[in-house]
């Protein structure tokens, strides 16, 4: 039997919710008839197409300003890769001039090397002929002299 009470009073609310509805609904029927504005066709026809180009227009502004956005950007861009792009080719053309230089440098080492290992050479060359300049004398003086020969330190 409970159930039976609970089933009744679940349909009383129903009933109840339905008629409140029906309240609402004639309320806002009675609205509409005293604001709406009854038209012809055609110029309901015009309204629409003149509000889908609204609708339309304001699409198509934001996707210009979406363009306008992606555009700074892309020149911001570029821009900032124009600047690397100078930053790197001043670098490349300062470690030429430094390739240069230190080209240059190593140049001058050898030269001068060179020059040093000339100086050797002849001072080389000297030091052999007075050896043999000196050996020469001592054997002369040795004839000369006898068999004992000069002791050499060095």
């Amino acid at each position: 039997m409970e159930d039976k009470g609970k089933g009744s009073e679940r349909f009383g609310g129903a009933i109840a919710n339905l008629t409140e509805m029906a309240l609402n609904l004639e309320s806002l029927q009675k609205l509409l008839l005293k604001k709406a504005v009854f038209v012809d066709e055609e110029t309901f026809t015009k309204a629409s197409l003149c509000s889908e180009q609204a609708r339309t227009i304001k699409v198509l502004e934001q996707r210009v300003e979406t363009l306008e956005r992606e555009l700074d950007a892309a020149i911001t861009a570029a821009a900032r890769a124009r600047s690397e792009k100078r930053q790197a080719e001043a670098a490349e053309k300062a470690a030429e001039l430094r390739a240069q230089d230190v080209t240059k440098e190593l140049e001058n080492t050898s030269k001068v090397f060179e020059l040093h290992m000339e100086e050797l050479r002849a001072k080389q060359q000297e030091i052999s002929k007075r050896d043999k300049d000196i050996k020469l004398l001592e054997a002369i003086i040795q004839t000369l002299g006898g068999n004992e020969a000069p002791k050499r330190t060095g």
